[in-house]
C-alpha cells in the first residue's frame, strides 16, 4: 500500500498505470509545497510499481518547482508554465481565449477545457507531444504544442461547434450583460441625482442659437461638424428638426460614441486619440462629472482640470447626504472604475481623457467660452447621459 502515490490516483479518477505528469502536478499542487516535496519519492516508487514510472526529468522539474515554491521564490507564472509543460494541460492562453481559474469557468468552459485536455492526452499517447523536451523549453516543441491546440480550437466539433468560437462569444454576451448591468445602475443613479437637483429648465433661445450654428458646422466638412456626427451616429441629412432632439443626440454621441472609432480630422486638430480618450471614460467617470455639474448648476467650473477633479473626489455614497436614495450597486465605485488600491489618482491622465470632451461641449454651448457651465448644458447634459444609459431603444422621460 502507497499512500502517496494512491491519493494521486484517488484525486485524477484512474488508477496509477494511467495517471498522467498533468495528474500528478495537479496532486502536488493541492498541497503545502513543504508536504508535497516529502511525498514525491513514494508517488515515484508508487508510479514505477505500476508500470509508470515517466521520466527523471519530470520528477527534477517538480522537485525543482516545489522548492521555488518553498522559497517564495515562485510566480503564478512559473507554476503555470511547469504544469503546461507536462503536456496534458492547456496553455492558459490560446489565440485570443483566456482560461479562467478552475472555480470561475463557466459550463461550457469547463466542457472544451476537459476535452482538450482528453485530446493532448490521445496525442501524448500518439507520440506526437514530447513534455521532456516542453520542460526543457525547446522552442520548436513548446511552438508545435501551441499549434496543435489552436488546431483543435478553431476545428468543428462532431455537433458542430468550433471550441474558440463558442467560447469567444459567451465571453462577448458576459461583457455585454455586466455592461447593460452598469448602464443600469449609473441610469437609476443619475435619475435619483436628477430627482435631488429638481427642476432645470430648457433654455429655449440658447438651444436655438445653438442649433443654428451647429446645424451649419454639420453643413460644412471637417472639424467639428463631422466629429460631432460620427461620434452621434447621425447623418447630415437625417438631422432632426426638432432642436431639442438634435441636441440631445449629438451630446449624447460625446459621451458614447456611436460612429467609427478612429476618425482623421483634416485639420488635425481631433481624430483617433482623442475618440480613444473619450472611449476610456467609464461609468463613474461620468457619474462623478454630471453630478458636480447637475448640483452646482449653471457657472460650475468645467475645464478639463475641474472635471478630472471631480472624479477623484468623487464619493457616491456620502454618508452625509440623508436623501442619497440611489441603487445600491450604483453606490460602489468599484462596479464602474477598476484601479489598483496601490496606484495614486492620476490627475494628469483624467484632464488628458476629458479634454476631446471639453472642446466638444464647448461646440454645442454646454460650456462657454471661460469653461463654465451654460443654462444650456445645466438641463442637456445630464438628459443627455439619461439617454447614453437608458435600455436600447428606450428614449427617458
Amino acid at each position: 500500500m502507497n499512500s502517496e502515490a494512491d491519493r494521486v490516483a484517488d484525486l485524477a479518477g484512474r488508477p496509477l498505470s494511467a495517471l498522467t505528469r498533468r495528474d500528478v502536478a495537479l496532486a502536488l499542487l493541492t498541497v503545502p509545497s513543504e508536504e508535497a516535496l516529502g511525498s514525491l519519492p513514494g508517488i515515484r516508487r508508487g508510479m514505477l510499481a505500476a508500470g509508470n514510472p515517466l521520466s527523471a526529468v519530470f520528477w527534477t522539474s517538480a522537485e525543482a518547482i516545489l522548492h521555488k515554491i518553498d522559497d517564495g521564490d515562485a510566480t503564478v507564472g512559473d507554476v503555470r508554465t511547469w504544469l503546461e509543460a507536462t503536456g496534458t494541460e492547456p496553455n492558459g492562453i490560446i489565440g485570443l481565449h483566456v482560461w479562467d481559474e478552475t472555480s470561475e469557468r463557466s459550463e461550457l468552459a469547463a466542457e472544451m477545457h476537459t476535452r482538450l485536455v482528453s485530446h493532448l492526452e490521445e496525442r501524448l499517447a500518439a507520440g506526437e507531444i514530447d513534455p521532456d523536451l516542453l520542460v526543457a523549453a525547446d522552442p520548436a516543441a513548446c511552438q508545435a504544442h501551441v499549434e496543435l491546440q489552436e488546431r483543435w480550437m478553431t476545428s468543428a466539433l462532431p455537433d458542430g461547434r468550433v471550441p474558440m468560437d463558442a467560447l469567444l462569444d459567451e465571453k462577448d454576451e458576459e461583457l455585454f450583460a455586466d455592461w447593460d448591468a452598469a448602464d443600469a445602475d449609473a441610469l437609476a443613479a443619475v435619475q435619483a441625482l436628477l430627482g435631488r437637483v429638481g427642476e432645470r429648465p430648457l433654455p429655449r433661445e440658447e438651444l436655438r442659437q445653438s442649433s443654428a450654428r451647429l446645424r451649419q458646422d454639420i453643413a460644412r466638412p471637417g472639424w467639428p461638424g463631422r466629429l460631432l456626427i460620427e461620434c452621434s451616429g447621425l447623418r447630415p441629412r437625417d438631422l432632426p428638426a426638432d432642436d431639442a432632439e438634435m441636441w440631445l443626440q449629438l451630446a449624447a454621441g460625446v459621451a458614447s460614441p456611436g460612429g467609427p472609432e478612429t476618425w482623421d480630422s483634416p485639420d488635425g486638430e481631433l481624430g483617433e486619440n482623442e475618440l480613444a480618450a473619450i472611449c476610456a471614460i467609464d461609468h463613474f467617470d461620468w457619474l462623478a462629472v454630471i453630478t458636480a455639474l447637475a448640483e452646482g448648476g449653471p457657472g460650475t467650473a468645467a475645464s478639463a482640470a475641474d472635471l478630472a477633479g471631480y472624479v477623484r473626489d468623487y464619493d457616491p455614497a456620502d454618508p452625509e447626504d440623508p436623501d442619497d436614495d440611489g441603487p445600491g450597486e450604483a453606490d460602489d465605485p468599484d462596479d464602474f472604475f477598476f484601479s489598483d488600491d496601490d496606484d495614486e489618482f492620476d490627475d494628469l491622465t483624467m484632464e488628458g481623457m476629458f479634454l476631446p470632451v471639453v472642446s466638444l461641449w464647448q461646440v454645442l454651448g454646454a460650456i462657454d467660452e471661460d469653461e463654465r457651465l451654460t443654462a444650456l448644458g445645466w438641463w442637456g447634459l445630464p438628459e443627455a447621459l439619461l439617454r447614453v444609459w437608458a435600455p436600447s431603444g428606450d428614449t427617458p422621460d
